[in-house]
């Protein structure tokens, strides 16, 4: 805070002026999820919940200010990519205030693994950790709403095939739930569950299981 001081004659005025804070950027870049490489894509962001402050970026990177405390959602569109949307928080500022969000696009047709989707050790209760990156699908699903996605249900190869299969069609179910009450039609959202029949890796080392047991989702229709 500053102290400003206005002399008029005989009278002084006393003005006490709020220092400015330094503005916050949302800065990040666009890249292929197989090779990691910039894509020149179609970038829109809006304040969240009312989409008063919006803008948009035709490039590989993009940088725009946040006013006070929004969040603000970021989508990004490339020919030959599922969409994505992204959402970013002012209080993940870092040191240079910047709070610093990349976006990572799968070609059409692949699967993408949720990689924050944590559920309860052996059940289908999402661990709240989760809730951003589900948000995220949902919002995603907002903004194209003919886009119908495919939950895919995958756990390690231990134990009976059986449970295995019923663990992973229960965790799809349950982020399905999710998504839904976030207000997305159900129709739109399908799973399907394979157990432990399509693992990533075959070693027998805990890194493999764990990396063997995810949800992936696949864009059906667009």
């Amino acid at each position: 805070m500053k102290t400003l001081i206005i002399s008029f004659g005989l009278s002084m005025v006393v003005t006490l002026v709020m220092a400015q804070e330094p503005e916050i950027l949302a800065e990040g870049k666009v890249t292929d999820s197989r090779t990691n490489k910039g894509i020149k894509a179609n970038v829109k962001y809006s304040s969240i919940p009312t989409g008063s402050i919006f803008g948009r970026f035709n490039d590989s990177t993009f940088s725009f200010p946040i006013f006070g405390t929004a969040k603000y959602q970021i989508t990004a569109e490339a020919t030959g990519y599922n969409p994505r949307t992204v959402i970013v928080d002012p209080k993940d500022i870092d040191a240079n205030r910047k709070v610093l969000r990349d976006i990572s696009l799968t070609p059409t047709g692949q699967t993408m693994r949720l990689t924050h989707l944590i559920f309860a050790q052996g059940k289908s209760t999402i661990d709240p950790k989760s809730f951003g990156e589900l948000d995220e699908v949902a919002q995603m699903m907002k903004e194209n709403t003919k886009i119908v996605i495919q939950l895919e249900g995958h756990t390690d190869n231990q134990g009976s095939s059986k449970a295995n299969l019923a663990l992973s069609e229960e965790r799809v179910e349950a982020v399905k739930k999710y998504l839904v009450n976030k207000g997305i039609a159900k129709d739109r959202v399908k799973t399907k569950a394979f157990g432990g029949s399509q693992p990533l890796s075959n070693e027998m080392t805990q890194e493999a299981r764990a990396l063997n047991r995810r949800v992936e989702m696949r864009i059906l229709k667009d």
